[in-house]
């Protein structure tokens, strides 16, 4: 074995174990280094490189495309339906000035809009709360700016924008009698500590208060409900399912048509408004009695 590894090829010279020279033919060999194991050239090395780039991008893209199809879709921005433009327009004509291009607030005017839902912007829009005069404890129900149509367009422009509550479609009130009588146990537990036993309102704290609920809508106490305006606590569908928020109103719209047959309503505050009534009456009554008893003796 060690003859083996020892022995040279015949016509070739000491050190040169292939059998050929160092100055051999081109292709074979280059100062002793075989032609398959010299490192390529330059252009050779840029193209290679070139290749692998392009093909590393075409894998990844490829990735990319194939796990996120919808990220390109989600990064386009949906058109605005007809009355989101016109809702646009209403809403560049006034309500840019306190709440700033796309709905995102002014500081110490008006605060962002996005995520506050169109049922938001019906509440406050139609019903004159907004656009305010001037900040101040509770935006107070005035003569409106604009139409309830004008309303839901603006309110159609702030939901494309960022969401939020929107009033369902469809009968927003249950007048049946099982209803009424779940929606008078709903109303005694959740709104009569504000709003009064009758509905007819009562003060808070701060300067704030509770409207009455007369006249009042369904549409907006719906509104109200969902977005929670002033000091009022929000009651979504995890709070009132849908069912019982239409109980509700179908309750408050009894007590609206209730024309208290028996007698002066006194704004529907309870038993002690009465029993006060009572006594100054019945006080004054006796005094000109007693008076006019005297006067005859």
């Amino acid at each position: 074995m060690s003859w083996k590894l020892g022995r040279r090829r015949p016509g070739g010279p000491a050190g040169d174990p292939g059998g050929r020279s160092a100055g051999g033919p081109a292709g074979e060999r280059t100062h002793g280094v075989p032609a398959f194991r010299r490192p390529p050239g330059r252009l050779r090395r840029r193209l290679g490189a070139t290749v692998r780039l392009l093909a590393a991008l075409t894998i990844v893209g490829g990735f990319y495309t194939a796990m996120a199809p919808g990220i390109t879709q989600a990064e386009d921005t949906p058109p605005l339906s007809t009355a989101a433009e016109q809702g646009k327009r209403l809403y560049e004509t006034t309500c840019i000035t306190c709440h700033g291009p796309g709905a995102q607030g002014v500081q110490g005017r008006g605060p962002s809009l996005l995520g506050a839902g169109s049922a938001a912007v019906e509440f406050q829009v139609g019903t004159g709360r907004m656009p305010m005069a001037q900040q101040e404890a509770q935006a107070p129900k005035k003569p409106n700016l604009y139409t309830w149509d004008q309303a839901r367009q603006i309110g159609a422009y702030i939901q494309a924008l960022g969401g939020g509550p929107e009033i369902p479609g469809g009968e927003l009130v249950d007048t049946g009698d099982e209803a009424i009588s779940r929606g008078g146990e709903l109303f005694r537990i959740n709104c009569s500590a504000c709003h009064g036993y009758g509905g007819g309102g009562g003060a808070l704290s701060s300067g704030k208060y509770a409207p009455s609920l007369d006249e009042v809508s369904p549409r907006v106490i719906y509104a109200a409900l969902l977005t929670g305006p002033q000091n009022m606590p929000v009651f979504g569908d995890n709070q009132l399912t849908p069912d019982e928020k239409r109980a509700l109103i179908g309750y408050i719209t009894t007590l609206q048509e209730d024309k208290d047959p028996g007698g002066f309503g006194l704004a529907r505050l309870g038993p002690v408004p009465e029993a006060l009534v009572i006594f100054l009456v019945g006080i004054v009554v006796l005094v000109f009695s007693t008076l006019w008893i005297a006067g005859k003796s």
